[in-house]
Parts: structure tokens; sequence; C-alpha cells
């Protein structure tokens, strides 16, 4: 197994991600706040300030592009040598499938949209160095995080009706291992039907 670099990693998601990858026999490094907590190598860091951003911008704006976008681009720089060497695989995890124009929350739809974007030009540029670059785009995943949202708007919030952060870990872990002839560029990740 190879080594894999989780951004977010102390999150709902992040955390069992890691968790999932540490079992599967990757060796996981942790970016997040508060790393010390997980049971991997971490860096502590926090993606709102992945280097300097035009002041003039909105701070939630500067802020949802930083953290959602602007870290992004900025660890697949600093990590293009190790990936082209490996012939790795960038995985990002966007919005939920679909997800378009949303009021109030204009800076996570572009943020997002834009993600998809860099995954895309990504995936045509480093194709020749043998790097893969999937998006996963998962459904409502049951964290706190999305019972604050929906709280915020109004609707409610059945963690019972969500994916699990367990199982979208495990999903992106199957990503991961695909056989070396394909891969999957884009994945929906959804609950099954009950």
């Amino acid at each position: 197994m190879g080594s894999v670099l989780v951004t977010g990693a102390t999150g709902g998601i992040g955390t069992a991600l890691v968790s999932a990858l540490a079992e599967a026999g990757h060796r996981v490094i942790a970016v997040g706040r508060d790393v010390g907590r997980l049971d991997v190598r971490g860096v502590e860091a926090d993606l709102a300030d992945p280097g300097t951003l035009a002041t003039a911008v909105p701070e939630t704006w500067r802020r949802t592009m930083a953290v959602n976008v602007a870290s992004a681009a900025e660890l697949v720089r600093l990590t293009l040598p190790a990936l082209r060497r490996s012939r790795g695989h960038v995985i990002f995890v966007n919005a939920s499938p679909g997800m378009t124009g949303v009021p109030r929350w204009s800076a996570f739809v572009a943020s997002k949209a834009a993600l998809r974007e860099l995954a895309e030009s990504l995936r045509e540029e480093e194709a020749a160095h043998g790097i893969r670059v999937t998006t996963v785009y998962p459904a409502a995943t049951a964290t706190a995080l999305l019972g604050e949202v929906r709280s915020a708007f109004g609707r409610p919030y059945d963690p019972e009706a969500c994916l699990r952060p367990q199982t979208l870990a495990a999903m992106i872990v199957w990503a991961l291992s695909a056989p070396p002839d394909a891969y999957a560029c884009e994945l929906s990740v959804l609950p099954s039907p009950r």
C-alpha cells in the first residue's frame, strides 16, 4: 500500500477516512487542526490560510475559497513531484451530487465548482505522468456539520437517512484500490434505498 495525505483529517468524514485508510494498510499523513488526537502522523495546519490571497475579497468568500480550493491546489502543487514519481492518485471530496445554486451558500457552491474544475484540469494535465484524479461527490453524510447546516436552513436532520462517514471512507478506500488499467474519475456516493 502507498502513502495517503488526507486534508480535513479531523472532521467527521476526515477522521473516518484516516481510520479506514490505516486499516487498509496505507501509510496516512493527516493534515488539519488538532491532528494530535489522531493515531497517525499528522501536520497541524489551518487550511484557511494556504498563502496570500487578495485582501479585498470578503472574509467568507476568502475563507471558503481558501479551505475548499486554494489549499487543495497548493497541496497538489507541493506534492506533485512525489505524485509523478509514484504515479499517484489524487482524490478530491466535493459537494453532494448535482449541487448547484444554493441561496445564501454562493461561496460554498462556487468553491466546489472550482474544485471540480481543478480536478478535471489536473486529470488532463497529469495523465501523461500516470496520475489518477478522482472526484467524490458524497450525498448527505451524518456529521455534526450537516446537523448545523440543516438547522440553519430550518430543515430536518436525520442521521439514519444519511451516509455514515465510515461508509464514505470505505468508498474512497475502494476507489484507491482500483486495478492498474482503470479507475473511477468521478464517484457519486448515495445512501442505499431504505
